[in-house]
């Protein structure tokens, strides 16, 4: 009981700080909006992608190349394909902006596909349409890695069958087997080829930035919690509640709760302001974006307690919140769509509570089953109670 009271002292402390309310609020309302309209063209306005023409030229006839140009593109409803007759076409087109993207298939480009290889297919774009060229390359990419694992297997089976005893009695048609294998070939699953590769990103603009901006801003308690517990270190407060009845472990989980309220209600204010505002579409259900912002509540709360346990003045921790947010907001994606980082980035990114967040948004977006938000939804719980234990232990211990 008294934890709560402490956390309510607290909460009713920040909400009547008019520069924190601007800060925690009015800020990201704004960033989301001038974020989500000025890329609109870009990611698309309408909660799908904005029209992408691509530009292809294929340097020698080649059957999976013609596949991926008449069959996947085209079975994106936002992909609009333009046939070139040489690369200088290409460029030329690129350059006078007649497309937005290009694809050069070289020479014999899946002549050594059976040994599971494929030539390097080169990728061109404009530097203001980032996010359009990174997933015509996913969808390259995804295409490239179905053919090639298509290709590895169909080589395993026939090499098994090659050794059976069936095909030593000659109970086996090779020419019916490789007529089928060739077509199972000619025929990879297109509508997965696009659902892995669009997946989380297709969101429009506002839907992006909007999660973006929800995810950095709350990131802020991280400091503003520890910042609560070290300004009333200094001034003596927490000295002067440790000679009442009130034992030290109720003050700090009063402390931790306390921004864990704050934190939360912040999320849930503006997740009702940008869908009312902005309209943007959080998903189709509204219970797993509430479980999420919850679980990272949780998380940045615990944080705000390691943060306090190891800083002892304020002016660190205006610097980790000035500085420190800021790197954590461009590694978890919050500046630049993460899908447009290197993967080797994407998997560093991973260490920050921020992307996991930012992720599982996107994903409830785009419509995913519970099964795929059990795995962040643990990750960001155990961040948040690790660091409570981490920052409880260390603060009880001075």
């Amino acid at each position: 009981m008294k934890s709560l009271y402490i956390a309510w002292k607290d909460f009713k402390i920040r909400v009547k700080d008019r520069k924190g309310f601007v800060m925690m609020l009015l800020t990201p309302l704004l960033l989301t909006a001038i974020l989500g309209f000025a890329l609109n063209s870009v990611m698309g306005g309408d909660g799908g992608f904005s029209e992408t023409t691509v530009g292809v030229y294929i340097e020698e006839s080649d059957e999976l190349a013609d596949g991926f140009v008449k069959e996947v593109l085209p079975s994106m409803s936002f992909m609009v394909v333009k046939r070139g007759d040489s690369e200088e076409e290409i460029r030329e087109l690129l350059k006078d902006k007649k497309i937005d993207v290009g694809i050069l298939f070289p020479k014999e480009w899946s002549k050594e596909l059976q040994e599971g290889k494929l030539k390097d297919v080169m990728v061109l774009g404009k530097p203001d349409q980032q996010v359009k060229t990174a997933v015509v390359e996913t969808v390259l990419k995804s295409y490239g890695e179905q053919v090639q694992m298509y290709a590895l297997t169909t080589a395993t089976v026939m090499t098994d069958l090659t050794s059976s005893v069936a095909a030593s009695n000659g109970e086996i048609d090779f020419g019916q087997v490789a007529l089928e294998v060739q077509n199972g070939l000619q025929s990879v699953d297109v509508g997965t080829v696009a659902e892995k590769s669009v997946g989380q990103k297709y969101v429009s603009s506002m839907q992006y930035y909007a999660a973006a901006m929800a995810v950095m801003f709350l990131l802020y308690n991280m400091t503003l919690g520890a910042k609560s517990i070290i300004q009333e270190r200094t001034t003596e407060t927490l000295a002067r509640l440790s000679v009442t009845p009130t034992s030290s472990m109720s003050i700090l989980c009063g402390k931790f709760l306390g921004t864990l309220m704050f934190a939360f209600i912040q999320f849930l204010v503006f997740l009702t302001a940008t869908s009312l505002f902005f309209q943007v579409d959080w998903g189709s259900n509204l219970f797993q974006v509430i479980a999420i912002g919850f679980c990272y509540s949780v998380a940045v709360s615990g944080l705000s307690m390691t943060v306090a346990a190891f800083v002892s003045d304020e002016k660190t921790t205006d610097a980790i919140s000035g500085i420190g947010i800021q790197l954590l907001a461009v590694l978890g994606g919050s500046m630049l769509p993460i899908y447009l980082f290197p993967k080797t980035v994407q998997t560093v990114a991973s260490i920050t509570p921020n992307k996991w967040a930012l992720t599982s948004f996107l994903d409830i977006m785009s419509g995913v089953s519970w099964n795929e938000l059990y795995l962040p939804m643990t990750v960001l719980m155990m961040v948040g109670i690790l660091s409570l234990a981490i920052g409880t232990w260390k603060l009880k211990a001075n």
